[in-house]
């Protein structure tokens, strides 16, 4: 495998689900509890860097041949839980949305046709087999989806502002049953406000995709290496989860005006990260 350097693919957003022990059978089971144990497991750079590498030969290999055994752990009230990074899966997955985000001709360039042809074939004849295969994480380019700031309440954030010499972090994390509640809830309020809208579409999409997993998993929204893209000082005051929890209130109590207010917040927010991704 060609070796990477340590550049770090940035600007990418994550949604995770952490599952218990017990919602994996055996022997998967025992794999994540002796993985758990290691004291050398990689981290979410790890990934990207090995995805970078499969890039790096031609043709490139937008696909890993086999899937990834590693995951994120985390303990929480004494429970272990587990998040596989279902790495082939997602690339899959992520491949077949590549001619949303670019051109044909540049898409062309960047993976010849021949090569995203075989990875379909591959994926549809995988797929037959696993029907019900889901990925625990879901990634965004260049901003945080609207739909996944409703799972979670600012109490919730969490902050570090990188002053350790680390890079800064911000995150939420939120019991399944509380990311649920919330998506019920913001549905029904969107619902009686508007007839359609794609956040309302984003939303079904999210809280399906959660009925997958255990009750007592944890969702974790993570900016990852969005915190690159912010502007400087901006992300100590990013209350965006908030602002769209005050917003679905809004609409609760039919206060259009303050609904509007809390939106054109997250827009003001955001706009800077948008143009960045325009300039790129």
């Amino acid at each position: 495998m060609p070796k990477v350097s340590s550049v770090i693919v940035p600007y990418a957003t994550y949604l995770r689900v952490y599952e218990p022990l017990a919602a994996f059978p055996e022997p998967e089971r025992g794999h994540w509890a002796r993985y758990a144990r290691r004291p050398d497991r990689p981290s979410c750079q790890d990934e990207l860097r090995r995805s970078l590498a499969d890039l790096a030969p031609t043709p490139p290999v937008p696909v890993p041949v086999h899937e990834s055994d590693d995951a994120f752990v985390l303990e929480a009230d004494g429970v272990l839980c587990v998040c596989p990074w279902r790495t082939r899966l997602r690339g899959w997955q992520a491949l077949g949305e590549l001619a949303e985000d670019f051109p044909l001709p540049v898409l062309d360039a960047l993976l010849p046709p021949v090569v995203r042809h075989q990875a379909t074939r591959d994926y549809e004849r995988w797929l037959s087999g696993h029907p019900d295969a889901r990925p625990w994480i879901r990634t965004a380019t260049w901003h945080v989806p609207i739909n996944w700031f409703v799972l979670f309440e600012d109490g919730e954030r969490e902050y570090a502002d990188g002053s350790a010499g680390e890079a800064p972090v911000l995150r939420y994390r939120t019991p399944m049953v509380q990311a649920r509640r919330r998506v019920a809830r913001g549905l029904r309020a969107l619902r009686d406000a508007m007839e359609e809208s794609l956040l309302i579409d984003g939303l079904v999409d999210v809280g399906r995709w959660l009925e997958e997993f255990h009750p007592r998993s944890l969702v974790e929204l993570d900016y990852g290496g969005l915190v690159h893209a912010l502007p400087s000082g901006s992300l100590e005051g990013d209350h965006s989860a908030a602002d769209v929890a005050e917003g679905i209130g809004a609409l609760r109590r039919g206060d259009e005006e303050g609904a509007g207010a809390a939106y054109g917040r997250l827009v003001e927010r955001w706009r800077a990260v948008r143009d960045l991704r325009s300039a790129n």
